[in-house]
C-alpha cells in the first residue's frame, strides 16, 4: 500500500472521533524526471465517508494520460457527531499547498496543479476554487504558497444547499442546525468570481440523488463571471459512476483503494472505546477489525456493497468523460 503523506502533525489536527486518522495525500509519481502537470483527486461520500470507487481508479486514469496524480483522504462525519465545517476545506487547502512546495521533487509544474472532485468531493473542489482567499495560509510554513488549483474538474458535484440541494452532505458538513449564513457560504453557485480557476463539469440528467441542475447553476454562475466553463450531460445514467467503466462496474477500484477507508475505521474504533453505545449493530464486526483489509471486508458486507456491485453497469458514453476532461485541461494549461 501507498505510504500517506500527512497534511498535519498530529498536534495540529483536533477533529473528534478521528481517532489515529490524519488528513493525507497518496501519491501516483511518474519517475522519469519529467515535470508534469499534476491532478488531486477528490473522492465523494456525501461528507460521511471518502469513497473508495472514486479514488486509485481515477488516480491511475490520469497517471496514464501523463499526470503527476494524488488521492486526498479528507475529514468526514461518519455518525453524525461532529459536522465537519471548514476542516475539510482545510485539509484540501493544505494538499494544494502540500503539491505546490513539493512540485521540485514530485517533478510538478507548479502552475498546472489541477483539482478532480466527485460529488460531495465536487463541493468541496469547489468550495476551494470559490473561497481558496480566506483559507491562504498569512504566516507560519505555509505562508505564501499557493492553494489555488489552476483548474478544477466537478463530476456530479454537489454545489447548491437551496432547493436542489443534496440535503444530506449540507447536514454532515454544517450540522443539523445550521443558520442561513453557513449554507449561503456553503452554496457555492453564488460566491463564483472573476479569481474562480477555470471548470469542467459533467453530470448525468437522470441524476437521482444530487440533480443535474447543481452542475447547471455553477455552470451557469461561472458565465456569468466570464470565468472558462465546459459542461457536459448525459442523457442517464445513477449517481455516482465514477469512471463509467467496465472495471468500475465490476467492482475493481484498484489494489490499494481501501486507504481511503482508514478514516471509518480509526473512527470506528475510537467510538468502541469513548461511545460503545453508538456503534450501530451493523457495524460492531467491523469496529473489532484488526487490519484495514478486515474492515473494509467487514464493512462492505455491512452496507451490502456485493449488491451495490451487482447493481453497477458501465456506460460507453459517460465513460469518454476522462478524456474530454484531459482535452479540456490541455487547452486550459496551454
Amino acid at each position: 500500500m501507498r505510504e500517506a503523506v500527512y497534511l498535519w502533525e498530529k498536534e495540529e489536527y483536533q477533529y473528534p472521533f478521528a481517532g489515529e486518522f490524519r488528513p493525507n495525500i497518496r501519491t501516483y509519481l511518474h519517475e522519469d524526471g519529467i515535470d508534469r502537470p499534476a491532478m488531486l483527486v477528490v473522492p465523494g461520500g456525501g461528507y460521511a465517508i471518502v469513497s473508495p470507487t472514486e479514488g486509485e481508479i481515477v488516480a491511475k486514469r490520469f497517471y496514464e494520460a501523463g499526470y503527476q496524480a494524488f488521492v486526498l483522504t479528507y475529514t468526514t462525519n461518519m455518525f453524525r457527531n461532529a459536522p465537519v465545517r471548514r476542516q475539510a476545506l482545510e485539509d484540501i487547502s493544505r494538499a494544494v499547498c502540500c503539491i505546490h512546495k513539493n512540485a521540485q521533487e514530485w517533478h510538478v509544474i507548479n502552475d498546472k496543479v489541477a483539482c478532480c472532485g466527485f460529488s460531495a468531493g465536487g463541493h468541496l473542489v469547489a468550495s476551494l476554487a470559490v473561497h481558496h482567499r480566506e483559507q491562504r495560509a498569512e504566516a507560519g510554513a505555509w505562508a505564501g504558497v499557493s492553494n489555488r488549483p489552476d483548474a478544477v474538474v466537478l463530476c456530479y458535484p454537489v454545489i447548491t444547499s437551496g432547493e436542489k440541494a443534496h440535503r444530506d452532505s449540507f447536514t454532515l458538513l454544517l450540522g443539523e442546525d445550521a443558520g442561513e449564513e453557513a449554507l449561503a457560504w456553503a452554496s457555492l453557485e453564488n460566491h463564483v468570481t472573476t479569481d474562480t480557476p477555470p471548470v469542467f463539469l459533467w453530470h448525468t440528467i437522470t441524476d437521482d440523488l444530487v440533480p443535474v441542475e447543481n452542475s447547471i447553476y455553477f455552470a451557469q454562475a461561472c458565465h456569468k463571471a466570464g470565468v472558462s466553463c465546459e459542461l457536459h450531460l448525459f442523457m442517464e445514467g445513477p449517481h455516482g459512476m465514477s469512471l463509467a467503466t467496465p472495471q468500475w462496474a465490476a467492482g475493481d477500484f484498484g489494489a490499494d483503494s481501501i486507504y481511503t477507508m482508514e478514516q471509518q475505521w480509526r473512527t470506528l474504533q475510537t467510538f468502541v472505546l469513548q461511545q460503545p453505545e453508538s456503534v450501530p449493530e451493523e457495524f460492531k464486526a467491523a469496529a473489532q477489525a484488526k487490519s484495514l483489509p478486515e474492515f473494509a471486508a467487514a464493512w462492505n458486507k455491512a452496507v451490502g456493497e456485493e449488491e451495490v456491485q451487482n447493481g453497477r453497469k458501465a456506460d460507453a458514453s459517460a465513460a469518454q468523460w476522462p478524456e474530454l476532461a484531459a482535452a479540456w485541461l490541455e487547452k486550459v494549461f496551454a
